[in-house]
C-alpha cells in the first residue's frame, strides 16, 4: 500500500460523514471491571512516551490510518454495518487503558456493548480544507492518551465514496492497515446486497499482549538477548541508533517539526530484477539495508552502519488476520563494505545472527538495562523498513481503489523510511526533521537508493518510476 500523509492521498470534495463509538458505548466502558490481560510492552512504551512529551508541553499526534474508495453511490446503512462488523472482529479496538497511580490497567468491552454513532458533518467543496479538517478530527479522536482512540469517516459523492479509518498506533501496525480495504469492502458488499457476513472470528491481539509479556517477563538482565542489546547500545555511545547523516539538528534544540517525502522508487520490472539479484542473500529486505549502509557511509562517513530493523512478531499463523501492533526490532551492525555484494553478505549475516532478538520487546530490554530513551521523542530510533505487500488480500486493486496507508507527520528528531513492494513497483515514504540539511540528505538518500537498485538490473532496463 502506498504510504502518504492525508494531504496527498487524493482527498476530493464531497459530503463528510463520520462514525465513532456511541455515547452508550463510552459510558459502558467507564464501569467495566479490570481486564487482567496487561498492555504489550510496545503499547505501554508508546503511551508513556506520549504522556511524557505531553507533560513537556507538546502535543504530538501519532495516529495511523487508511484511505480507500468504494465505487458507485454508497449505502450508508450498509457501510455502517460493515464498519461495526469489522470493528467487532478485532478485540483490541474495544479495549483501552486507565491509569491507577503509575500503572496501566486494561478494560475491554463485550461485543454487545459496541455501537456506533453516525453524524453528517457537512459538505466540503475544497479538498485542502477537507484534508485539514480530517487531520484535525483524527488528531482529537485517535489520541494515544484518550479513549476511544479511533474514528471512521466517509466522503460521499455520486460516483464514489472515500473511506477513512484512523487509529492510535497502540491498536494497529502497517500490516493491519493493509488488510482493511479488502475486509471492509467485502463486508460492505455483502450488507449492501442484503446478505450480511458474520463477523469472522480472528485471534485477539489482547491475548497476544498477555502471551508476549509473560514470555518477556521470564527473562532477566543476565539473559543473552539483554547482554547483546547492552553491548550494541554501548557501541552506539549509550544511545539507540540514529540515521547516520547530518539532519541539521543542534544539541538542546526542541523536538523539530517533521515532513514526509513519498514517491515511487522504481517500477515493477526493476523491483523484480532487484529481488532476483538479492535473493541469494535473502531478498530485497537485505538489499535495501545493504544499499542503505553504502549510501549513509558515503553521505555521513561513519565506518559502521548501525540500525534497529523492524520485524513483525506474527510468528504463528494464528495472528495472521489479527489487527494489532505486532512489531519488534533487531539490531544490525554493517561495516563499510567495498561493494554492494560485500554489503549484502554482511547484512545477511547480521540478520541471521540477530533476528531472533526481535522476539523480546525492546521496551522490556531497556527496562532491564535501567535505561529510558523515551522522555523527549516519540521515536526510539530511526528505521528503514521493507515490506512486500503484494500477497495482502485485495492488493491488486489498491491503485484502482486509491488505497493509502496514512501517517500523521508532526514532530520528531529521527528518520523513519518505509519501502513497500507493490504490484506496480517499489514505493518509498520517509519521515524526517523539517530542516534544509535533512531534506537535502534524505532526498540524496532516496536518489542514490534508486540509482543503486537500477544499477544491479540487467541492461538495458530502464527502471526509474515516473513521479
Amino acid at each position: 500500500m502506498r504510504i502518504s500523509d492525508i494531504q496527498r492521498c487524493e482527498v476530493r470534495p464531497g459530503r463528510l460523514v463520520e462514525w465513532g463509538f456511541s455515547p452508550a458505548t463510552v459510558a459502558a466502558a467507564t464501569v467495566l471491571p479490570t481486564d487482567p490481560r496487561p498492555p504489550a510492552y510496545i503499547q505501554e512504551s508508546h503511551i508513556r512516551t506520549a504522556r511524557s512529551v505531553r507533560e513537556g508541553g507538546l502535543f504530538v499526534p501519532t495516529w495511523l490510518g487508511t484511505a480507500f474508495d468504494l465505487p458507485g453511490r454508497v449505502d450508508l446503512d450498509a457501510l455502517e454495518q460493515a464498519l461495526r462488523g469489522w470493528t467487532l472482529r478485532h478485540e483490541t479496538l474495544r479495549s483501552g487503558f486507565t491509569w491507577v497511580g503509575d500503572e496501566m490497567q486494561r478494560f475491554t468491552l463485550d461485543q454487545d456493548d459496541v455501537t456506533l454513532y453516525r453524524e453528517v458533518v457537512g459538505d466540503f467543496a475544497d479538498a485542502d480544507v477537507l484534508a485539514e479538517h480530517l487531520q484535525d478530527r483524527f488528531d482529537q479522536a485517535a489520541d494515544a492518551l484518550g479513549w476511544p482512540n479511533l474514528l471512521y469517516a466517509a466522503v460521499v459523492r455520486e460516483d464514489s465514496t472515500s473511506v477513512y479509518l484512523a487509529f492510535d498506533h497502540t491498536n494497529v501496525d502497517a500490516y493491519s492497515l493493509q488488510r482493511i480495504p479488502y475486509e471492509v469492502q467485502e463486508l460492505y458488499t455483502a450488507h449492501a446486497a442484503g446478505q450480511p457476513l458474520a463477523a469472522a472470528p480472528v485471534a485477539s491481539y489482547v491475548d497476544f499482549c498477555e502471551q508476549e509479556r509473560t514470555n518477556a517477563n521470564a527473562i532477566d538482565d543476565t539473559h543473552a538477548i539483554v547482554t547483546r542489546w547492552r553491548e550494541f547500545i554501548g557501541r552506539c555511545d549509550g544511545r539507540l541508533p540514529e540515521f547516520p547523516v547530518d539532519l541539521g539538528l543542534q544539541p538542546g534544540d526542541g523536538l523539530p517539526v517533521q515532513k514526509l517525502m513519498r514517491e515511487p522508487l522504481v517500477d515493477a520490472e526493476a523491483a523484480a530484477a532487484f529481488e532476483t539479484y538479492c535473493r541469494p542473500y535473502g531478498g530485497s529486505l537485505v538489499g535495501v539495508l545493504a544499499a542503505t549502509s553504502l549510501i549513509v557511509h558515503e553521505l555521513g562517513g561513519q565506518p559502521v552502519y548501525r540500525a534497529v530493523v523492524p520485524f513483525h512478531t506474527r510468528l504463528k499463523s494464528t495472528w495472521s488476520d489479527s489487527v494489532g501492533w505486532y512489531v519488534g526490532g533487531a539490531p544490525i551492525e554493517v561495516p563499510a563494505a567495498r561493494d554492494f555484494d560485500a554489503a549484502l553478505a554482511s547484512v545477511r549475516a547480521q540478520l541471521q545472527a540477530n533476528r531472533s532478538l526481535a522476539r523480546i520487546p525492546l521496551a522490556r530490554v531497556l527496562r532491564l538495562l535501567g535505561e529510558d530513551f523515551r522522555p523527549t521523542s516519540p521515536d526510539l530510533y530511526s528505521i528503514v523498513s521493507y515490506v512486500d505487500a503484494r500477497l495482502t488480500p485485495g492488493s491488486a486493486c489498491w491503485t484502482e481503489q486509491k488505497a493509502y496507508g496514512l501517517l500523521r507527520v508532526s514532530y520528531g528528531d529521527q528518520v523513519c523510511a518505509w519501502v513497500n513492494r507493490l504490484h506496480e513497483g517499489l514505493w518509498i515514504a520517509c519521515r524526517h526533521p523539517d530542516t534544509d540539511i535533512a531534506s537535502k540528505n534524505v532526498q540524496l538518500y532516496i536518489e542514490k537508493l534508486r540509482e543503486l537498485i537500477v544499477s544491479v538490473c540487467p541492461a538495458p532496463l530502464s527502471a526509474v518510476a515516473g513521479r
